[in-house]
């Protein structure tokens, strides 16, 4: 699994880092950073649930 941000569409609204906060953060001017883009297995649920609950859906996985 690989986690992939389309800059242009997120606003950084930090739902992601709420839920990962291991593999999203969102820093100081508003720019989310993708801290694991391939998360381990133990973290890939959440992962998803955090990718799918993107307000702006700039986030995707390839799988």
């Amino acid at each position: 699994m690989k986690v992939k941000l389309d800059e242009l569409v997120c606003e950084a609204n930090a739902v992601c880092m709420g839920l990962a906060p291991e593999v999203f953060e969102v820093d100081d001017d508003d720019q989310l950073h993708i801290l694991l883009p391939e998360p381990p297995p133990e973290m890939r649920d959440r992962v998803r649930h955090a990718v799918r609950s993107c307000p702006k859906a700039a986030l995707s996985l390839e799988e």
